[in-house]
């Protein structure tokens, strides 16, 4: 199993789950984050005043899936993600040792 986190725009989240839900992902998790990157923040301005935020809000999906559809929800993600503007976000890969559910204590595939 693979665990993959995508950390994608804001706006861009009801389209990248939708894309997920069509391929048969089965679940996700979604955080709101802060990050810093290649654009090094922003300047603003309100009131004639000028500030600088130095971390971007983005979005951070997780879902865990098969090895089989690694490629498929990568390639989604990449997809309904992209607005092809610096900051399109990160996809990363990992592997998902082992999975428990707490309630039913079931492991594996089945404890997705």
């Amino acid at each position: 199993m693979k665990k993959i986190e995508a950390i994608i725009h804001s706006h861009k989240l009801d389209d990248v789950k939708t894309s997920l839900i069509s391929v048969g992902v089965i679940g996700m998790t979604i955080s709101e984050i802060k990050g810093y990157g290649h654009k090094k923040g922003l300047t603003n301005r309100y009131r004639g005043t000028e500030y600088r935020v130095d971390f971007t809000t983005k979005v951070k999906i997780e879902t865990i899936v098969e090895d089989e559809m690694q490629d498929m929800v990568v390639r989604q993600i990449s997809l309904a993600g992209r607005t092809g503007e610096i900051g399109d976000g990160k996809i990363f890969v990992s592997n998902a040792e082992q999975i428990i559910r707490i309630r039913t204590k079931e492991t594996g595939i089945t404890a997705i």
